[in-house]
C-alpha cells in the first residue's frame, strides 16, 4: 500500500515515481505533502455520493473528541504511540461497544489450511465509513461484502497507526470462517518519528507488540498486518525484526490460529525499496512472522520467483493485486481474473487489495449488481474456499446488513432504512442456471417485507408447465450423528407457486441422496418427471409461531425432521413449481410484487413469485430454552435528561446486562425494545406499544435522545434474547430496565 495511495484518495496517480534515491523521495513529501492532503478534500467533497453521510460526521473521533464521555458509539483508530503505550483506549466509553461477539468456529480457529489462499484488504476511502457506527447507520446503500465463502482472510485497512476493525466486519466475517486482521501502519515523516521511539531498543519494541497483542485479543480479531513505509536507519533493522517476531508469539499465545503479516516495503538494508516479490531483501521478516503481502507491482515470472524462495511456505506469500489497476499485473477492475488465473498456475496465494473501487468508482448498473459480477469473476478463477454449514445450529435469514425496514420472526418492527454488518447472516451462494423450461431468478430482496432482518431471497419468473426451478443456495460439510435433524423454513407464496428445499446429503458408503421438503406431497406427483429427482419427498407441515398473531400472514413457517446418520449435509437448494388448479385463475398482490397466475397459458407458461424468509436446520437438543426475566441483572448508566419545549424530555443513558449464572455463548444478538408508560388516574397503562430500538451484539447498548413525551412517568426498556438458532424470546418474559422519568 504506497504512502501515496492514502493521501491522494480517488486520484489514483500512477507511483512508480516515488521509487526514486532516499533524499528526492523525503523531498517530494515534504513539497507534495500538504497540497495533496488538501487536494484530497476537495476532492472527496466534490466527488462525494449523494448516499454518504456529510464528512464532519465520518470522522468524529478527531478533537475535540473525548472518548471518555458518553455518546453514540462508534469505531475509530489509534493515531499515536503514546495512546497505545498507556493502554487508553481501554478506558473510552466506547471500548465495550467495539467488541466482536461472533467467535471464529473451530474448524476456521487453527492454522489456515495447506493451499493457496485468498487475503481480501478492505481499503475503502480511507476506512471507518458508515461502518464507523457500531450500533448501526442509516445509509441503506452503505459498502458492504458479502462474498465470504470467496476468501481465507480479511484485512481492514486505514492510514492510521493503529487501525482496530470495527466489530461489524469481524463479526461477519467470523460468521463465515473468515479470519480478520487489524493494520499497524507508519509512513510519511510522522511514521519516521514514530519508529525512532518504537525500535528504539528491543524493550521498546517488545512492549509496542504486547500493547497491539492485548487489543486483537480483547475486541476479538486475529492478528496484524505490519505496514512499514518508511526508510530506516541500519541499526534498527534487529529491533524491527524483534517487533515483528514478538508480536507473532505473543499473537500464537493469546489467540492461537491468529496471523502477523509483514507488507513488503522496508528491506533489511533499511530503504523503503518494494521488492514486489519475495527475495533475500524482505525475507528475513517473513521468516519471523505468518506470511508476505507483496505489493502490487510484480511482472508475469515473479510468482514463481516468490514461491520458489518460500519453499514449504509458498501459500504464506500472498501477491498483491490492485483492485484499481494502478502498475498492477492484468490491470485490475473487471481484469482481476487475469492475475488470479497466473497465481492460481503457479499455486500461490493472492491478495486482493481495495475491492471497494467497485463502490467507489459506483459501476453500473448498481452496486449490488456489479459486486455480484466483479466477485463471480474471482469465484471463477479462484473458486469457493469456504463451505457452510458446518456446525449445528445453522440459521440464516439472508440479511445483508443493509435494509429499508427490519422485521423480527415475520413482525416488522422498523420501516426505517439502515446498515449494520453485524447482521449478517450466512450469506447464499445464489446460482441461477437459465433453460427453456424456465426464466425464474432468485434475488436478495430488500424491498418487500422480510420475515426476520432486512432481506429474504424471492424468485420470481415464469415456468413452463408441468415443470420446477431449483437455486443452490449453501454449498455445506455438516457430518450428521445419530440425532435427527429439525428443518423450520418461512416462505410467502403467491397464488399457485409452491416452494420447498432439497437437502443433498453424502456418504462414503452409500452415496449421494436428495431429499425433497415440499408442503405439497398430494399434488407434486403430478409434475411428473419431478418425482424422480429425489431419493426421498417428506411433507413439511405448518409450524405454529408464538407471535402468530402478530406476524404478517402471508408469511408461513413450515418444519420437517430427517435423520441421516453417518451422512454429510452437502447442499442445500430451494426448489420452486407452480400447483395445478384446473379452470381457477388467480391473481394475488403482496408489497411490491404483483403476478397473474393463469392455470391455462397460451405459451405453455405460467408466472411464479415466492419468497423464503429464513431457514433453520438443528437437533431437537438445541430448541432454545430462554434464561427468565430475573435471571438478568439490568443496569442503567451514563443516564443524561435534556428537556424541550411544552415539558417533553430527551434521554440518553447506556443499557447494561448479564446473567446472574451461566452463559451466554448461544445467544446470536439482542433487540432492544422500548415501553413508555404514562400514569392516568390510578393504575399505569402502556403509552404505546414497545417500540424497536435496535440490535446489540454485545451486553450493552446505548440509547441516545431518545423523545420522552410529557405525561410518559416511566420507560421499560427490553431487552429481547435471540438464540444462535433464529429463535427469540418472547418480550413478556424478557428482562428490562426500568427508569423513571426525571421529575415523576
Amino acid at each position: 500500500m504506497r504512502a501515496f495511495r492514502g493521501q491522494i484518495g480517488r486520484l489514483r496517480v500512477p507511483l512508480p515515481c516515488v521509487r526514486g534515491r532516499r533524499g528526492v523521495l523525503a523531498a517530494l513529501r515534504r513539497l507534495l505533502l500538504p497540497p495533496l492532503r488538501l487536494l484530497c478534500r476537495v476532492v472527496a467533497m466534490a466527488d462525494k455520493p449523494d448516499k454518504e453521510p456529510p464528512q464532519e460526521e465520518l470522522r468524529p473521533w478527531e478533537p475535540p473528541f473525548d472518548p471518555s464521555k458518553p455518546s453514540t458509539p462508534i469505531s475509530y483508530p489509534i493515531t499515536n504511540l503514546d495512546a497505545l503505550e498507556s493502554r487508553s483506549y481501554f478506558e473510552s466509553f466506547h471500548f465495550p461497544f467495539n467488541k466482536a461477539s461472533v467467535p471464529l468456529p473451530s474448524s476456521a480457529a487453527g492454522v489456515l489450511p495447506a493451499r493457496r489462499r485468498l487475503l481480501a484488504c478492505h481499503d475503502f476511502k480511507g476506512g471507518y465509513r458508515d461502518d464507523i457506527w457500531v450500533q448501526g447507520g442509516a445509509n441503506p446503500g452503505a459498502y458492504a461484502i458479502w462474498h465470504w465463502h470467496l476468501m481465507d482472510v480479511f484485512i481492514y485497512f486505514s492510514h492510521y497507526l493503529v487501525t482496530l476493525p470495527p466489530p461489524c466486519w469481524t463479526n461477519a466475517a467470523h460468521t463465515h470462517g473468515v479470519k480478520v486482521l487489524g493494520t499497524f501502519l507508519t509512513e510519511w515523516d510522522e511514521g519516521a518519528a514514530i519508529c525512532n521511539t518504537l525500535l528504539s531498543s528491543k524493550t521498546s519494541a517488545r512492549m509496542y507488540a504486547e500493547r497491539l497483542t492485548e487489543l486483537a485479543t480483547a475486541l476479538g480479531f486475529d492478528g496484524w498486518l505490519v505496514n512499514m513505509e518508511v526508510n530506516l536507519d541500519l541499526q534498527q533493522i534487529d529491533n524491527l525484526k524483534e517487533f515483528i517476531r514478538h508480536l507473532s508469539q505473543t499473537m500464537h499465545s493469546s489467540v492461537p490460529g491468529s496471523l502477523v503479516i509483514w507488507y513488503d516495503a522496508v528491506t533489511v538494508d533499511g530503504k523503503l525499496d518494494w521488492q514486489d516479490q519475495l527475495n533475500e531483501k524482505n525475507k528475513p521478516f517473513f521468516d519471523v512472522c505468518d506470511g508476505i503481502l507483496v505489493n502490487y507491482s510484480w511482472k508475469e515470472k515473479y510468482p514463481e520467483v516468490s514461491a520458489t524462495v518460500a519453499g514449504n511456505r509458498r501459500f504464506d506469500v500472498y501477491m498483491g493485486i490492485d483492485i484499481f489497476g494502478r502498475n498492477t499485473y492484468g490491470g485490475g477492475q473487471w481484469n482481476t481474473n487475469i492475475a488470479l488465473d497466473l497465481l492460481k498456475n503457479d499455486d500461490i496465494s493472492a491478495a486482493i487489495f481495495a475491492p471497494g473501487w467497485v463502490y467507489e468508482t459506483e459501476q453500473q448498473p448498481d452496486f449490488h449488481t456489479a459486486q455480484n459480477r466483479w466477485w463471480g469473476l474471482v469465484e471463477q478463477s479462484w473458486g469457493r474456499l469456504q463451505s457452510y454449514p458446518k456446525l449445528l445450529p445453522f440459521y440464516s435469514n439472508f440479511d445483508q446488513g443493509h435494509g429499508y425496514h427490519f422485521s423480527i420472526e415475520g413482525l416488522q418492527v422498523a420501516d426505517d432504512p439502515w446498515n449494520n454488518i453485524s447482521c449478517q447472516g450466512f450469506q447464499p451462494l445464489i446460482h441461477n442456471f437459465m433453460n427453456s423450461q424456465t426464466d425464474v431468478q432468485a434475488f436478495i430482496n430488500f424491498k418487500d417485507a422480510s420475515y426476520s432482518g432486512g432481506g429474504n431471497i424471492t424468485a420470481k419468473g415464469s415456468l413452463k408447465d408441468n415443470t420446477s426451478f431449483s437455486t443452490m443456495l449453501f454449498c455445506g460439510e455438516l457430518p450428521l450423528e445419530d440425532l435427527p435433524v429439525h428443518i423450520l423454513y418461512s416462505v410467502k407464496l403467491i397464488g399457485n407457486s409452491i416452494l420447498g428445499l432439497c437437502l443433498e446429503f453424502s456418504s462414503e458408503i452409500n452415496g449421494r441422496i436428495s431429499i425433497l421438503i415440499i408442503n405439497d406431497t398430494q399434488t407434486f406427483p403430478t409434475v411428473n418427471h419431478l418425482t424422480n429427482k429425489y431419493d426421498e419427498i417428506i411433507c413439511s407441515q405448518v409450524r405454529k409461531t408464538k407471535m402468530e398473531a402478530l406476524a404478517d400472514a402471508a408469511w408461513i413457517v413450515y418444519e420437517a425432521s430427517v435423520k441421516m446418520s453417518g451422512y454429510t449435509l452437502t447442499g442445500i437448494h430451494v426448489v420452486g413449481y407452480n400447483m395445478r388448479r384446473p379452470g381457477v385463475t388467480e391473481s394475488a398482490t403482496v408489497d411490491s410484487t404483483k403476478i397473474e397466475n393463469e392455470t391455462v397459458s397460451t405459451d405453455g407458461f405460467s408466472s411464479y413469485c415466492a419468497s423464503l424468509g429464513h431457514i433453520t436446520i438443528r437437533t431437537s437438543e438445541q430448541n432454545m430454552e430462554f434464561p427468565p426475566a430475573d435471571s438478568w441483572i439490568t443496569d442503567g448508566q451514563h443516564i443524561s435528561w435534556t428537556s424541550r419545549s411544552q415539558g417533553t424530555k430527551d434521554v440518553s443513558l447506556k443499557i447494561a446486562w448479564k446473567l446472574k449464572s451461566g452463559s451466554t455463548t448461544s445467544f446470536m444478538k439482542y433487540s432492544i425494545y422500548v415501553e413508555k408508560i404514562a400514569k392516568e388516574a390510578t393504575s399505569d397503562r402502556i403509552y404505546k406499544v414497545p417500540s424497536y430500538l435496535g440490535i446489540a451484539k454485545v451486553e450493552t447498548f446505548y440509547v441516545s435522545d431518545l423523545d420522552v413525551p410529557s405525561e410518559v412517568t416511566s420507560l421499560r426498556f427490553i431487552i429481547q434474547v435471540c438464540g444462535l438458532d433464529g429463535a427469540c424470546q418472547k418480550l413478556c418474559e424478557s428482562p428490562a430496565f426500568v427508569l423513571a422519568v426525571e421529575g415523576h
